[in-house]
């Protein structure tokens, strides 16, 4: 769910420092830079948000020290320092007075400035921090509840002066960076990044994949003498497998279905696509088949990474 903070402004507007009465100060450093300061309850996803930003080409540093935000402002705006997008972790146990005594100076110096908190429901903060064994920076023997809602009272200043505040207590790291695509992307969005992988079964199925193939009705390498040594890396393996009638048929029918496939999952925001191939050691079929696919991909436009899980073993 994403939650709107009370001073958000439409998508490509400019944020920047506000009086008491809600005027816009003058700044020194004009609109060359825009800042992103990301904030947030201890769980709730600031180091996601702070990889997505930099999978966008933000320069983001985390755990900043507050009093360096203005320093690396003047940097950031020096001519030809080339950065354009500047994304600032404040990081766990800083001082939130010290937080936005930096923050009001920051916009005093730049034009576009904006805080990003991110928040969750204590029960969700709870299961991840006992899913990850971890302590929470502010836990001092009442309890993890007690020290999530201590840090939720002491940012709350924070969260008040967000211009978006996102609730991440529903939310996987697919969708967490699926909207921080949505909210920091605009039309730069980046392209699909496509993954293809082999792998062999004997040694397991892959994690973390969205489409798999069984590569292993196709006639095996490994039966072969002269082959058994060798990966679908080399030619002769090569020749033998896509020489296979069935081979051919595979990847037309495989090829029609990624041509559809692909499209529809980048016009529904998908960001990242595993597709991985199997056969039963890892080593010539299925290499085959993922290299002779990653190609095909290349010639659509697309440059996938290619990996080979059990090329070695």
């Amino acid at each position: 769910m994403l939650v709107l903070g009370p001073n958000l402004a439409p998508r490509g507007a400019r944020f920047g420092p506000r009086t008491a009465s809600g005027a816009k100060r003058r700044s020194t450093l004009g609109d060359i830079v825009e800042f992103v300061i990301i904030a947030g309850l201890s769980g709730a996803g600031r180091s996601s948000v702070a990889d997505n930003l930099e999978d966008l080409g933000w320069f983001v540093i985390d755990n900043l020290p507050p009093e360096l935000m203005e320093k690396v402002a003047e940097l950031a705006s020096q001519p030809g320092s080339g950065y354009e997008r500047v994304g600032l972790v404040v990081g766990s146990g800083t001082d939130t007075d010290e937080v936005m005594a930096a923050i009001g100076r920051l916009q005093r110096l730049a034009e576009r400035v904006q805080i990003v908190f991110l928040d969750a429901s204590t029960d969700a903060l709870v299961r991840r921090y006992e899913a990850t064994r971890r302590r929470h920076p502010l836990e001092a023997g009442e309890g993890l509840a007690a020290a999530i809602e201590q840090e939720r009272v002491v940012l709350g200043p924070v969260r008040d002066e967000a211009e978006q505040v996102i609730d991440t207590s529903d939310l996987n790291v697919h969708q967490l960076r699926d909207t921080v695509h949505e909210l920091f992307a605009g039309e730069d969005r980046p392209a699909m990044q496509v993954a293809v992988q082999s792998f062999g079964y004997k040694n397991g199925l892959p994690l973390d994949v969205d489409l798999v193939f069984d590569c292993r009705f196709l006639p095996n390498p490994h039966w072969v003498d002269e082959l058994r040594p060798l990966t679908g890396r080399d030619q002769p393996v090569r020749n033998y497998v896509l020489d296979q009638p069935a081979t051919q048929t595979f990847l037309t029918q495989l090829q029609t279905m990624l041509a559809t496939l692909l499209p529809a999952y980048e016009k529904e925001g998908k960001s990242y696509l595993t597709v991985s191939f199997g056969c039963t050691g890892g080593r010539h079929r299925s290499v085959v088949i993922a290299e002779t696919i990653a190609e095909w991909l290349r010639g659509r436009g697309l440059q996938p990474s290619v990996s080979h899980r059990d090329i070695d073993r």
